[in-house]
């Protein structure tokens, strides 16, 4: 500070940026605090529960979108995600254009999951995007993005895994757990989901699944 007003910096700058700066580095320093960290992490969580319930209860889909474009989640034209539905957190959840979640779905978006066109996601799929290293002696968090291209079928109770990259046309068979990456075109099932057979390349329908209280 001292340099500076010595070469003629006007002294009411250098005083109000270098308030600024120690209310930046103290306020960093508050939000590192554990006991402050832990407070953030309940405060997500209560917003979190109030988001999950208040998405429930928005009659049409015109306001869900709108409702979850505040939260910073996209959702394309013609694309839907039926309640009740689980997020894990605010935004790093992208939806393209005629794809339809239904209900009793997990989004854990907390690492991001970005689904593309004309994809149909059964109910009570669950795709995590994080998890815990068990090999850690810290139990550390480990974790990463989840995507889905165009054209993918995943249907009822199957789950993704982080880090999974679903290829287009690819086809999840009821159930299964998926763990690692999928080709296009490919039909995979079991536990762990391996490959059954491949799909027909040749995807004409478009889906648009709008309709209230479907299952």
């Amino acid at each position: 500070m001292g340099i500076l007003l010595k070469h003629g910096f006007p002294r009411s700058k250098v005083y109000a940026g270098f308030i600024e700066h120690w209310l930046k580095v103290t306020i960093r320093r508050i939000l590192n605090i554990p006991s402050v960290q832990q407070v953030k992490t309940q405060l997500v969580f209560i917003l979190l529960k109030y988001l999950n319930l208040s998405y429930s209860f928005i009659p049409l889909f015109v306001i869900k979108k709108f409702y979850l474009r505040i939260f910073g989640i996209k959702v394309g034209k013609k694309s839907y995600i039926h309640s009740p539905v689980r997020f894990f957190h605010f935004g790093r959840l992208e939806l393209g254009n005629n794809t339809v979640v239904n209900s009793g779905c997990y989004l854990d978006n907390r690492r991001g999951i970005f689904i593309g066109k004309n994809v149909s996601i059964a109910h009570d799929v669950k795709i995590y995007t994080l998890g815990h290293e068990i090999d850690d002696p810290f139990f550390r968090l480990k974790g990463a993005s989840v995507k889905i291209h165009d054209n993918v079928v995943i249907f009822a109770n199957s789950l993704i895994m982080p880090g999974v990259e679903i290829g287009e046309g690819a086809v999840i068979y009821p159930g299964s757990v998926v763990v690692k990456h999928v080709k296009p075109y490919s039909v995979v099932g079991g536990n762990p989901a391996r490959e059954v057979r491949q799909r027909a390349n040749d995807v004409r329908y478009e889906l648009d699944y709008g309709y209230w209280f479907a299952n």
